[in-house]
């Protein structure tokens, strides 16, 4: 990796186990904001997200109106992309109902059977762009209103979340944030 800002981002976050409901949020508007571009495009305009987006909180998210959006489209420090702008605010929606219910923290990982999902990966080929469990969480996002939650996304949310290690078994990263996951996170109830 080349670039630096990717290559921390790559040894300090990705594959990191989540907790926080927040930082899930964020990161899966993010996910849905680099359908169709690089993660390194997203990664340079994070801290403008951030602020253009009230630092991810959704319950402020939600009371956006049309001025919000067209204050948006003009905002060059983000993706201005009108769909993905709508898309974040009725993820925002989404989110403020399902928190009715329970936290988005325990909703997520309460796909997995046995904890934080450790692959064992040799080469990136073997990666797949999407499995099972990204499906049933893009079926069950989608269900409760979200949006740019195809299972690729989802699975690219995963990865990102630390709810699977997809660091490959060569890479210094796989060890450690496998301990991570285990430390953090403990099995959850199947759906």
């Amino acid at each position: 990796m080349a670039d630096t800002e990717y290559q921390r981002y790559h040894d300090q976050e990705w594959g990191v186990p989540l907790t926080s409901d927040r930082a899930l949020f964020e990161k899966l508007v993010l996910e849905g904001f680099q359908a169709g571009l690089s993660w390194l495009t997203i990664l340079r305009k994070r801290e403008s997200f951030r602020r253009a987006f009230d630092g991810f909180e959704p319950a402020r998210i939600t009371r956006y109106r049309s001025r919000d959006v067209a204050r948006l489209m003009q905002d060059d420090g983000i993706v201005r992309n009108r769909a993905k702008i709508e898309a974040a605010i009725d993820n925002a929606k989404a989110f403020s109902r399902l928190r009715e219910r329970t936290t988005f923290t325990a909703f997520l990982w309460g796909f997995l059977d046995a904890g934080p999902i450790q692959n064992r990966f040799r080469t990136m080929s073997e990666i797949p762009p999407e499995t099972e469990v990204s499906r049933r969480i893009a079926k069950a996002l989608k269900a409760e209103g979200f949006r740019f939650v195809g299972p690729t996304t989802v699975y690219a949310f995963m990865q990102s979340a630390g709810i699977v290690n997809d660091h490959l078994v060569g890479c210094h990263r796989h060890g450690p944030c496998a301990e991570l996951q285990r430390a953090k996170v403990k099995p959850a109830k199947t759906r």
